[in-house]
């Protein structure tokens, strides 16, 4: 079996305030491509990983990645041998892992079911591995892990990701936070939200990569509806009205950078 990995991106992400146990209260927007990593799956006497792919070398321990972490977190009577298609670049604020994670997770339903607790089980994994599992439209509280429902308009919405290969750890650009709570993510359906919202990591992320300001601008500059720094960076998107302004874009980005066409599902 197959199933895909789909990019994760924050079209807001509202960091309002710093919690006792050292995590950050959040506030965000997720959306999901629909392209990213692709995973493929067999049944085998074992649970194996074998990763391959643009960005497959970046993983320097395959078996101590998230798709055997999340083969490991869920009881199964047999075991998978998952191949790994590692489309998307790693610490580049698309939920790479925990898409990965996501996609194991929905493979092991479709074959065996999910234990009640699964949403604890991902949690453990990381904050955004529970959103990766339903990867759709949704409002994520506390550190991501709550979900909350919204009115989706924005489905089928064409979108261009960009990250100009630069890899980007998240506990940095949380750490540069300059710690001021700019208010609460807004209300009303998804397109809303995303117009109105802000991702309060940019600044942050951008001191300690100046690319993304380059990226964003170049974004920008192929008129978009929105251009934002998705999660903590570097990977940047731009919603457009149609397949073709979507297109126009990417031929203008810089060969040098990397990019994904999509749409948000």
């Amino acid at each position: 079996m197959r199933e895909t990995a789909y990019a994760k991106i924050n079209l807001a992400l509202h960091v309002r305030r710093r919690r006792e146990d050292g995590y950050h209260e959040l506030e965000t927007l997720f959306a999901f491509v629909d392209a990213g990593d692709v995973l493929s799956a067999a049944p085998a006497a074992a649970d194996s990983v074998t990763t391959l792919g643009e960005f497959a070398g970046v993983l320097d321990n395959p078996f101590d990645n998230l798709v055997a972490r999340a083969l490991s977190a869920l009881p199964r009577p047999q075991g998978l041998a998952v191949t790994l298609e590692k489309n998307l670049p790693v610490a580049a604020g698309l939920g790479g892992g925990s898409a990965d994670a996501g996609a194991v997770f929905r493979m092991v339903e479709a074959l065996h079911g999910l234990p009640n607790d699964w949403q604890a089980r991902a949690a453990k994994l990381g904050a955004d591995v529970p959103a990766c599992v339903l990867s759709r439209t949704h409002i994520g509280l506390g550190t991501g892990t709550e979900q909350l429902a919204v009115e989706d308009d924005l489905a089928g919405t064409p979108v261009l990701l960009v990250n100009p290969r630069v890899p980007l750890s998240t506990g940095p650009v949380f750490k540069a936070w300059d710690g001021e709570d700019r208010g609460a993510l807004p209300q009303g359906p998804a397109s809303q939200i995303a117009r109105e919202g802000r991702n309060d990591l940019e600044a942050p992320a951008i001191a300690l990569c100046p690319v993304i300001a380059e990226v964003l601008s170049a974004l920008q500059a192929t008129n978009p509806w929105l251009a934002r720094m998705s999660g903590s960076g570097a990977t940047c998107f731009a919603l457009y009205g149609t397949p073709e302004a979507r297109d126009a874009a990417a031929a203008a980005i810089p060969d040098e950078w990397w990019i994904m066409a999509g749409r948000l599902r």
